[in-house]
């Protein structure tokens, strides 16, 4: 559904060891990186190697919360993810369930990352 979105974030480092661990299950993966001042930005995509998920530096202090969903295959892979997010010691928000206030065969996990953002694995069955 979108382009791309840029999540600005405080550590590019650690919150790109986050999303590679943590969304591997669903094959999200380093598709491109470029240096920007003291850090980097990173491009991140999914089967189709396109970049379309971007970390760049934060530019502030202040940071809001933002809501991402990464679409998976099966519910066995938003499994997947939950439980690479638990070995992680990830902050589960909410585990993996239908959500049929959502839609039938709304099945997903919600994670909080690094900088506070709610993401979540998601799979319309």
């Amino acid at each position: 559904m979108f382009d791309h979105i840029g999540v600005p974030v405080t550590d590019v480092k650690a919150s790109l060891d986050f999303y590679l661990h943590t969304f591997a299950p669903i094959g999200i993966h380093e598709a491109v990186r470029f240096p920007h001042g003291d850090s980097l930005v990173v491009g991140l995509s999914g089967a189709d190697g396109t970049p379309s998920f971007w970390l760049s530096p934060a530019t502030g202090t202040e940071t809001r919360e933002l809501h991402l969903a990464f679409r998976a295959a099966d519910r066995q892979a938003v499994d997947a993810v939950h439980q690479a997010a638990v070995r992680a010691g990830v902050e589960v928000l909410h585990a993996p369930r239908e959500w049929p206030e959502y839609h039938p065969g709304y099945y997903g996990v919600f994670l909080r990352d690094l900088d506070g953002h709610n993401v979540e694995a998601v799979h319309h069955g």
